[in-house]
């Protein structure tokens, strides 16, 4: 929000400099980034008035002029302008006068001196040499009226400021002047003075029909027929200024003054040509297929999604954002209709941001537009109009005010000893009274509770909370003491079977994996390929069409994490990363961290590219499989002990995948990455991956003591042949089913798999696993008798199970 800080003063001036107005502002939460003078400083230079012209005798493009500065004494000034003339009044640096520097940096001060054998004793000035605008085609040309001898400065009132605020979204009461001179007052007790204007009397029985056919996007709308205005008169020079020290660029004077009100009141406006408009206007939503172009030349097709303004023929205006180009006022337009509306703020927002563009009506509808003062702002906006535009066939109609649906403001209620305790200041009832009465928030007031109805023009008041930084803004932060929290500091003792997702984040880069962060918006290709997700959680306002529907998983974003390292000549890439992931789920309920219909769990996921190790002499140069990866996951889980069975994943490798699973609970998966989607993501070799939930890493076993064995251990070997179908694991949990239901299955410590074998002396279908068990008694030394029975079982329970055979 940017605005002139005269202007500001209009309407409410406190005591206190421009920069003690600016802390106070940003001291209030409006967060003043940037006071800029309206021009650079210089001196000296006057409104002069050319007497006489004439030609310089030694040179055919200069004149000689008698220029009148109001000192009793015309001044010899020459003068190369292609607009010098008699009678025009100018700009005129007088000798002493100090311009803005030039190209060199270093101000320019004007010195009695000769041009071609005659004395110049000043120089007529163009905008471009006070620094007012680039525009150098001649002299700045002013007004007949211009006072002769005022100093320019005070003409133009160059000593002006700009303030440019940053609002937060909250704050949309403030974007207008008004808004902000409302502020000021509040905080400083000052006066506020509201923009005056007469009633326009009504001398037009004409209404254009207008109907609201969507009263969820359209809560009141208002309009009015004039007509004998001429369009082509020129915006008064004050409000160009206003104008163009707000950000504005003048264009005309229709759209000047609605903009103008806009900026002054807040109040978005449009002006449409009544003669272009066929029959009467229907305010709804749109409709696949329909198209419109808009004022900034982009034709574009609407949907169900987005409000638009129609007549019985086409589309005339995007609602609440931007008005089309079929009806837009023109130098010929004589009638207009002029609108202005309510609309609700859940159905502008996005909107504009779907096609690509933002605008200043937008930006205000989507936070809130005060819905009570409308035809007060009417009356200002045909005012000017009259004012600026009228002539005496102009005609004004009645006021057309249609309310449907508006906002019903329910009270808020506040309770003192509440936001003494938030704040920290002993505040009493009549403190936080006079805070809202200067505010303007109408307020009842027992035992302490204030209950507060907003003003139309405040969207952001809805909890005690909001009321409480109210109070808090108007006390002035700077006037809260610093004091020590009076809370004891206590130490929480974090549970002993949960380490922090922060601990797993150190875990994994001690085993060489860097972190990324990745958006939560992906592409939703990703989601197709990545997990068969052909129904993915689209955004409604996508920040980019790449980034349009939320992630299931986090492959998509480390496989582009990868390929963007690889197409930087980085050989060997190890990343992972933490974040949730978004899956539908009816089950969930809102909450304070919780969105009903949506499941957000946190997960974890590692990839591994290229080199299982940097480039070395000890060892040779291998790519990352499966089982490093598979080791890595088992580090970060144990002691615990994962078991993982064949899995097929659209993401993997149909051979090279598994799920992984903990306490009989399928927690992620490892794998692969299927060969098409290196061909289609550029990736030559093919990276390794898991994925699993963060939740189960953070759980840990507690430590229990177990008594230290006395007596030797010993091991035994058993190799086994099997089917190819038959997986390890399936073998794996036979033995430790046996070592379970056996009696002397306690002495088993262990059961490793340490060789597979396939080949010679087996069938083609046929694969030798062969495992080692080591056995150790904690209170006996083993016998040999003993360990052969428990042998014996376990070679007996695979051969009935799976069909294994020993091997010879």
């Amino acid at each position: 929000m940017q605005f002139s800080e005269n202007w500001l003063r209009t309407m409410v001036d406190p005591k206190m400099t421009s920069d003690e107005l600016a802390h106070m502002l940003t001291m209030s939460g409006l967060e003043v980034e940037d006071i800029d003078p309206v021009a650079p400083p210089f001196t000296n230079v006057v409104v002069g008035h050319v007497r006489e012209t004439a030609k310089h005798p030694n040179a055919d493009r200069l004149n000689v002029c008698q220029v009148d500065v109001g000192t009793g004494t015309l001044l010899n000034i020459v003068c190369g302008a292609p607009n010098v003339r008699p009678g025009l009044k100018v700009a005129c640096a007088m000798a002493g006068a100090v311009l803005p520097p030039g190209a060199d940096g270093k101000p320019f001060e004007i010195k009695v001196g000769q041009l071609r054998g005659v004395e110049s004793q000043g120089m007529l000035c163009s905008a471009r040499e006070l620094k007012l605008s680039e525009d150098h085609g001649g002299l700045i040309e002013l007004p007949d009226d211009a006072p002769i001898g005022q100093n320019i400065r005070d003409y133009f009132a160059l000593n002006d400021l700009k303030f440019t605020i940053k609002l937060t979204p909250n704050k949309a009461d403030c974007l207008s002047v008004l808004g902000v001179a409302r502020e000021v007052a509040a905080l400083t007790g000052s006066q506020l003075n509201l923009p005056q204007n007469a009633i326009v009397p009504v001398t037009l029985d004409e209404k254009l029909a207008v109907k609201i056919s969507a009263p969820d996007l359209c809560g009141r709308f208002a309009g009015r027929v004039i007509r004998g205005l001429n369009a082509k008169a020129q915006t008064p020079a004050w409000m160009k200024q206003r104008l163009e020290r707000s950000g504005q660029r003048p264009v005309s004077a229709l759209v000047d003054i609605s903009n103008y009100v806009m900026l002054e009141m807040g109040r978005p406006s449009h002006v449409f040509d009544l003669d272009k408009i066929h029959g009467s206007l229907d305010v709804r939503w749109g409709k696949k297929g329909e198209q419109i172009k808009l004022l900034n030349g982009n034709t574009i097709e609407v949907d169900e999604w987005v409000g638009v303004i129609a007549d019985d023929k086409e589309l005339e205006s995007l609602a609440g954002i931007m008005g089309g180009d079929a009806t837009a006022v023109s130098d010929d337009t004589t009638n207009i209709y002029l609108e202005a509306a309510f609309w609700w703020p859940n159905a502008i927002q996005g909107r504009a941001r779907k096609y690509n563009f933002s605008t200043d009506a937008a930006h205000r509808f989507e936070r809130g537009v005060d819905y009570a003062s409308i035809p007060e702002h009417l009356e200002r906006i045909t005012a000017l109009l009259v004012e600026i535009c009228g002539t005496p066939d102009t005609k004004v109609g009645s006021i057309d005010d249609q309310i449907i649906n508006i906002p019903r403001r329910a009270a808020v209620q506040m309770r003192t000893a509440r936001a003494a305790k938030v704040i920290g200041v002993a505040l009493n009832d009549e403190m936080v009274a006079d805070i809202f009465k200067r505010l303007g928030l109408a307020f009842t007031l027992a035992d302490g509770v204030f209950s507060v109805t907003a003003p139309s023009f405040r969207f952001d008041i809805e909890i005690e909370e909001d009321l409480i930084e109210e109070v808090a803004r108007v006390y002035g932060f700077e006037n809260i003491p610093t004091l020590p929290p009076v809370a004891a500091a206590e130490m929480i003792i974090a549970p002993e079977n949960t380490r922090s997702i922060f601990a797993v984040r150190h875990q994994l880069a001690d085993l060489g994996f860097q972190e990324v962060v990745n958006m939560s918006f992906v592409d939703a290709q990703w989601e197709q390929d990545f997990s068969g997700n052909d129904n993915p959680i689209k955004l409604q306002n996508p920040i980019a069409s790449q980034m349009s529907v939320m992630r299931s998983s986090l492959i998509g974003s480390l496989v582009a994490n990868v390929r963007y390292n690889v197409n930087r000549k980085q050989p060997r890439v190890r990343l992972f990363e933490v974040g949730a992931i978004f899956q539908r789920d009816a089950s969930v309920q809102d909450g304070p961290l919780t969105v009903a219909g949506y499941a957000q769990p946190q997960r974890v996921a590692a990839m591994a590219y290229g080199p299982v190790a940097d480039e070395q002499w000890g060892q040779e140069t291998r790519d990352v499989d499966f089982f490093d990866v598979k080791a890595d996951l088992e580090t970060l889980f144990a002691p615990r002990q994962l078991r993982f069975a064949k899995l097929a994943h659209p993401a993997l490798h149909p051979g090279r995948a598994a799920s992984v699973e903990l306490d009989g609970k399928v927690i992620g998966f490892i794998g692969e990455l299927h060969p098409r989607w290196l061909q289609k993501y550029d990736l030559p070799k093919a990276p390794v991956l898991f994925e699993v939930d963060a939740v189960a890493l953070q759980q840990r076993d507690v430590p229990v003591y177990e008594e230290i064995s006395k007596f030797p251990g010993t091991s035994r070997d058993l190799a086994v042949v099997v089917k190819q179908a038959v997986a390890a694991q399936d073998v794996l949990d036979a033995f430790n089913g046996v070592a379970a239901a056996h009696a002397q299955g306690r002495i088993v410590q262990a059961i490793v798999l340490f060789d597979e074998y396939r080949g010679k002396g087996l069938e083609s279908d046929e694969k030798s696993l062969a495992f080692r068990f080591s056995l150790q008694d904690t209170q006996n030394t083993l016998q040999d008798d003993v360990v052969e029975e428990l042998m014996k079982a376990f070679t007996a329970h695979v051969v009935l199970a799976l069909g294994a055979k020993l091997r010879a």
